[in-house]
């Protein structure tokens, strides 16, 4: 067979090949015995030909880039939130244990709070990370919850590994999850509890309940007491049952070190920072002042930029000076006729003006914050002015009963206290040293969140880990009436609120078996839903009794966001992660300077003079 030939023959073969058609057996046969040897060879050759095409890998991503796929990043990320949720597993209960924390500048944070162990750890996998902001989101909404949160998500995730272990499909199990949340929180709303908020005894209760578990209830009431009388200061009615409790902007926390814990109290007014700008000319004590609050400078106005200014005699300069000095008296005497006792400017004070004032009788703070000013505002009924002339009798603060400067250890406070109906307050806290008052603080925080959740949503339901133990029980009885492949993940779901009762259990330190049988045996026969475990003890009793209760609004936040964190990871089935690369030598030149061996010195040319 020529050459001419062989070549046509393996190009027809090369189309057979490449459209998968296969030669009818007698067309093979007869061409193998037509052209011999050379019919094989060149169907082997054409058909490694197209093993080669087929097998030759397509690259997308760069080198740069590392990709896992499948149920290895599932597994992976379930076993990321197991482990944060370990980590403060321990803290949860009024017997809990508390964790020590070094950071990069030598600090110590000692604390049994979740969002603020969480906050100081440094974590590396996208989906721990993840597991941190939950704590942080719960702590914005509702204050409080903020340990349970990340260990309800954790067992949730954990339950949910044995169902991908056996091929089941995340969009299932979150479909289950999501339908045993709705169901969880019917539990909740049939349970619940209504109050009155307006009963300070049974606000005092609940808020003493929420912060047992806090390092600060070995001092019995004091925290709760300045949570609530600090909520029930900034508590505005809005009107058709709503209300307002703006803590974050209202409620000013001040630490100051030394003194007893028990010396702590809620001012009826503000206090800050700051001492009068001359302190000999102006008094530091005023009865019934009238305030005015302004945002703007009592200074002469500088240009923007650099500013040149020519002067053709000498008389000019006297003039320009005394321009500048009429203008600023021109100020005060604006402000001065309103007939103030304080002036309270968030910009700057002129020496100028600080005598035009005082010669007055007038006292002045300067630089100011903005939230303080604010606070000051709301205190005594002032109104913020931006410019002297639009000054109105209306704008001049009279709520205020005491105006006065203290000294407290090293430093000047101001106060401005016993005003008439505030409606921002400070709290002043007092304590051995700064390690102390952090905690007190946090835990201040949270009494203060739980405070605001009653006042808003004046609803109960029973803590000791009954409420899960009364869902988990709900839910169990109705996942024998779930359909299809769905009924195992909701009974997963169903078993994963018992981590709550199991952990408290566990931070005992009694029998856990046998503890979580009878209250699950409790349950199971609907005896009652307010049997629950007491955290101190770690006896099985009756949460009204103890006064153990939880907010409402806390408890179907914690199992939301739970759910729904438990869900979005679980649905993650891909990560890509890399960074982009440097152009090569460039990070390497910069980074290391050349230097000068032995060795180039002596192979350096000596130029002729």
């Amino acid at each position: 067979m020529d050459l001419r030939a062989k070549w046509y023959l393996h190009s027809e073969l090369s189309i057979f090949y490449s459209h998968h058609i296969q030669h009818p057996p007698r067309l093979l046969s007869s061409l193998n015995a037509l052209f011999g040897s050379a019919f094989s060879v060149l169907t082997t050759r054409s058909y490694r030909l197209k093993l080669q095409i087929m097998q030759s890998p397509v690259l997308v991503l760069k080198d740069s880039l590392k990709r896992e796929s499948g149920s290895k990043v599932q597994h992976a990320n379930i076993h990321a939130a197991k482990a944060v949720a370990d980590i403060i597993r321990t803290t949860l209960g009024p017997r809990s244990m508390l964790k020590m924390l070094l950071d990069a500048g030598g600090g110590i944070v000692v604390t049994s709070d979740g969002n603020a162990i969480l906050r100081e750890i440094d974590l590396a996998h996208p989906a721990a990370k993840s597991m941190i902001e939950l704590s942080r989101t719960q702590d914005e909404e509702v204050g409080d919850g903020t340990t349970s949160v990340i260990i309800l998500a954790g067992e949730m995730l954990h339950v949910a590994e044995a169902l991908i272990d056996k091929s089941y499909h995340p969009t299932v199990i979150c479909r289950a999850y999501n339908k045993a949340l709705e169901d969880a929180v019917a539990v909740l709303d049939k349970i619940a509890m209504p109050i009155d908020a307006k009963d300070r005894g049974t606000m005092l209760g609940i808020v003493k309940s929420c912060i047992g578990t806090k390092f600060t209830s070995q001092f019995g009431d004091l925290i709760a007491d300045l949570a609530i009388d600090a909520t029930t200061t900034v508590n505005i009615d809005l009107g058709l049952g709503l209300r307002d409790v703006d803590i974050k902007n209202y409620v000013k926390i001040e630490k100051v070190p030394g003194g007893q814990l028990e010396d702590s109290r809620v001012l009826k007014g503000v206090m800050i920072n700051k001492d009068v700008v001359a302190p000999g000319k102006m008094k530091r004590k005023i009865v019934n002042p009238r305030v005015i609050l302004l945002d703007c400078s009592l200074e002469y106005k500088k240009g923007e930029n650099q500013t040149n200014t020519e002067l053709l005699k000498e008389e000019d300069w006297s003039l320009l000076l005394r321009m500048e000095e009429e203008y600023i008296e021109e100020l005060c005497m604006q402000i001065l006729k309103f007939k103030p006792d304080l002036v309270i400017t968030e910009k700057g004070l002129s020496d100028l003006a600080c005598h035009f004032l005082s010669k007055h009788g007038v006292s002045a703070i300067r630089r100011l914050r903005k939230t303080d000013n604010n606070r000051i505002a709301k205190a005594c009924g002032a109104v913020i002015v931006n410019r002297p002339d639009e000054l109105q009798e209306s704008d001049v603060g009279t709520g205020a009963g005491l105006f006065e400067v203290k000294k407290i250890g090293d430093e000047f406070f101001a106060f401005i206290v016993e005003c008439k109906d505030p409606k921002a307050c400070t709290v002043l806290l007092r304590g051995a040293s700064k390690d102390l008052l952090n905690e007190v603080e946090r835990n201040l925080q949270d009494a203060m969140s739980v405070a605001r959740n009653i006042i808003k949503n004046p609803k109960l339901v029973p803590g000791g880990g009954a409420t899960e133990l009364t869902v988990s029980a709900t839910l169990k009885q109705k996942s024998s009436s779930v359909q299809g492949v769905e009924k195992w993940p909701y009974e997963a779901a169903a078993i994963a609120f018992e981590a709550i009762p199991r952990t408290l259990a566990q931070n005992c330190g009694v029998n856990v078996i046998r503890t979580m049988t009878a209250l699950q045996g409790k349950h199971a026969n609907r005896e009652n839903a307010w049997i629950g475990i007491n955290g101190n003890t770690g006896d099985i009793t009756d949460m009204k009794e103890c006064k153990i209760w939880d907010a409402y609004n806390v408890k179907a936040q914690t199992f939301k966001t739970a759910v729904e964190a438990a869900c979005m990871l679980l649905r993650i089935d891909d990560v890509v992660s890399g960074i982009k690369r440097q152009a090569p030598g460039a990070g390497q030149a910069s980074s290391k300077p050349k230097v000068e061996t032995e060795a180039d010195a002596d192979s350096e040319q000596i130029l002729p003079d």
